[in-house]
């Protein structure tokens, strides 16, 4: 089975906490996919620069300055952080952007209200490629940067990246999606660590948004990953950063 393992930018600006996360990382056996965020630190740079991070709705709007800012960041810092982490653990790593070996090209948003920039929506996943370097045993190390084709960087959404990546290799091998964040999995009471649900089924789903159990931010979330299973994907578990190499542990999807 693939693995396709997404974490947020949060978790590699901290380094007791990458420590953390890579050492779980290593404790996935099999195939394995890294494909990281990195927001937290382009919004830090930005502000050094002088240069203003815009937002609308959580999402960042990436005019050329934001742009040079984002590729410097996710491509360079935060990737080749990851890289070097990763050969420390005896992981042959190899750090890429969607523009390498065309591996994710996408189109400029242009169907919103509102104009993101250059921001990209995923239109191809190289999926051969990404097979090809897993059957060489290297760990792609996947940056939130797509490319349009036309010699442009895009700057795309890391879930949205982990999402197409996971669909793409359904298609040719079992494949589940891990997405490491903040919290212990999906939970009843988000301060009460007991309270994770082990596993849900889009009839749990719906009964958790009924009664409110399941709210805000966490519902497209789970949209997403029930969108995943639809597309192929085997399952997709929600869970904390730092466990991703515990199979027990967080919310399981299918």
């Amino acid at each position: 089975m693939i693995h396709v393992i997404k974490i947020g930018g949060g978790i590699i600006e901290d380094q007791n906490a990458l420590t953390q996360f890579l050492a779980s990382f290593a404790k996935v056996e099999g195939k394995k996919i890294l494909i990281h965020g990195g927001g937290r630190m382009a919004t830090t740079l930005a502000k050094k620069l002088g240069i203003e991070s815009k937002m609308v709705d959580g999402r960042r709007i990436t005019d050329d300055a934001t742009l040079e800012v984002v590729t410097m960041v996710y491509g360079g810092l935060a990737n080749k952080t990851i890289v070097a982490g990763l050969q420390a653990l005896g992981l042959n790593a190899l750090g890429l952007t969607g523009a390498d070996g065309n591996l994710i090209q996408a189109h400029k948003r242009t169907d919103w209200e509102q104009d993101f920039g250059w921001v990209g929506d995923v239109d191809h996943v190289n999926s051969s490629l990404i097979i090809s370097l897993l059957n060489q045993g290297l760990v792609p190390v996947i940056a939130p940067l797509s490319h349009d084709g036309k010699g442009h960087i895009l700057n795309t959404n890391a879930d949205t990246i982990a999402s197409e990546v996971a669909k793409a290799l359904a298609k040719l091998e079992e494949t589940q999606l891990i997405l490491g964040f903040e919290l212990d999995g999906v939970m009843k009471n988000p301060k009460d660590a007991s309270t994770v649900i082990a596993s849900i089924n889009t009839e749990d789903f719906e009964n958790y948004k009924a009664d409110g159990t399941i709210s805000d931010g966490m519902i497209p979330k789970l949209e997403n990953a029930f969108k995943a299973i639809q597309s192929g994907v085997k399952a997709v578990r929600i869970c904390n950063a730092l466990k991703v190499g515990d199979s027990t542990s967080g919310t399981l999807i299918q």
